[in-house]
């Protein structure tokens, strides 16, 4: 199912030619009415001027997500702010956050995207969307119901959680599309099972599932425990949420919907733009976007576009499904969590020496992430007496839940007996199978 010919199914000079002259537009109105843009732009050497082809794109300096943090809240607002109708924010919840401001045609633009992606995944107005990703400044539950609603189909918004009822309301209401992390998925049809209830009856045909990173191996186990397709969808907080790119049919790569989303792969040691087919970091420019946009935003995923043309009919290109990431983000339960968060509340706390490991896997009982953060409790507080440890631990794993927003196990270890290096510090062992490409 296409939802919009016209546009995913675009002739490329004609898409090009388009893309230009959003490109054109964008770099003027930054350069106009953001004055961080101005001034990278200057440093940079380059003016909305010098931009006369696509190509010359890759003269424009990178924002990465620093930038962001730096501008927040409003730093990099385009429009008076009377112009934003919503706001949201990323799903790291230590230090300054990443917030995205959308005008009303950022969120027509969004609505659209994301019907694009519902309608990839065999979507019609005739289905049942039973939307189990979370609510709030989080993107993932709006942008899917925004999406549902927009190619007519009737939307259960559960948001995440509560897995009893969510086997209920699938049965009671004949769910035909699940959209949720696939982590959740799988621990869905574990509860159901265990309940008597087998998955594969309740109707489900189809599922959307984003917001983590997930492999090939994981999405045959949703398909076999759920009987449904499984359909990968990819998105950010900074450039919109998902609808960013999404799977068709034919299930090899993701089509970007790139009439809004422009990308790049680059060479994330030197900055320069690879060939199609080549792999590196994604990079992508939001051509259209007027509460925030972004120049050349560096997402750190590993990919490559796929340089063949889909069978689906769509002649948008695609992007490969991830490899990984090029710096130590973990994506825990879909929120982002960097070793140095855990260093730096570390800090924050007596009794504890700065040597640390985090061990990350995925629970085969629950399918979803735990993590296990060892410490080094310093000579001097170290105690055979029970009682002292376990308020040691309980106070660490207080402050893990509080700065970084998710549950942390901790293991308090005896000093000097994590493991050290002359080098990079080891700081996370992650066990998962997440990333993953097509056989």
């Amino acid at each position: 199912m296409i939802w919009n010919p016209e546009n995913e199914c675009m002739d490329r000079a004609a898409m090009r030619s388009l893309q230009f002259a959003r490109l054109k537009n964008l770099v003027e109105r930054v350069y106009t009415n953001v004055p961080f843009y101005r001034t990278k732009l200057d440093e940079a050497g380059v003016s909305p001027n010098d931009i006369k082809t696509l190509d010359d794109l890759a003269k424009l300096p990178f924002t990465t997500k620093d930038d962001l943090r730096v501008t927040y809240p409003y730093g990099l607002l385009a429009v008076p702010q009377a112009e934003i109708v919503e706001i949201h924010m990323s799903s790291g919840t230590t230090g300054t956050p990443v917030i995205d401001a959308y005008t009303q045609r950022d969120m027509d633009d969004w609505f659209e995207g994301m019907a694009r992606t519902l309608s990839g995944a065999g979507g019609t107005r005739n289905d049942i969307v039973q939307n189990a990703y979370g609510y709030g400044l989080f993107t993932g539950g709006l942008g899917a119901h925004y999406g549902a609603q927009r190619i007519g189909a009737t939307v259960i918004p559960v948001s995440s959680g509560n897995t009893e009822k969510q086997l209920m309301l699938m049965r009671d209401f004949k769910s035909t599309i699940i959209t949720c992390t696939p982590s959740y998925a799988l621990y869905m049809a574990e509860q159901a099972r265990e309940m008597g209830i087998d998955p594969t009856s309740l109707g489900l045909r189809a599922g959307c599932f984003g917001a983590e990173p997930w492999s090939e191996n994981m999405r045959k186990e949703i398909e076999k425990a759920w009987n449904i397709k499984a359909y990968d969808i990819y998105g950010l907080t900074e450039i919109t949420g998902p609808g960013v790119a999404f799977e068709c049919a034919e299930q090899y790569g993701m089509h970007v919907n790139e009439d809004f989303w422009y990308p790049e792969i680059i060479d994330p040691a030197t900055g320069k733009v690879l060939p199609e087919g080549e792999k590196g970091e994604l990079v992508i420019t939001t051509i259209t976007k007027e509460g925030t946009p972004l120049i050349r935003y560096r997402t750190r995923d590993i990919t490559f576009i796929i340089k063949e043309r889909c069978g689906c009919g769509r002649t948008t290109r695609r992007i490969h499904r991830l490899f990984g990431r090029t710096d130590d983000l973990l994506i825990i339960r879909g929120v982002n969590v960097f070793p140095s968060q855990i260093e730096h509340a570390l800090m924050e706390i007596q009794h504890v020496e700065p040597n640390y490991l985090i061990i990350v896997d995925r629970s085969a009982q629950t399918h979803l992430d735990d993590a296990e953060l060892h410490v080094e409790v310093n000579p001097e507080a170290f105690s055979d007496e029970t009682k002292d440890m376990e308020q040691l631990r309980n106070k660490i794993e207080a402050t893990m839940k509080s700065k970084l927003g998710i549950a942390i196990k901790v293991k308090l270890v005896e000093p000097k007996s994590i493991e050290r290096s002359i080098g990079k510090a080891k700081r996370v062992i992650d066990k998962r199978q997440i990333y993953g490409g097509y056989t």
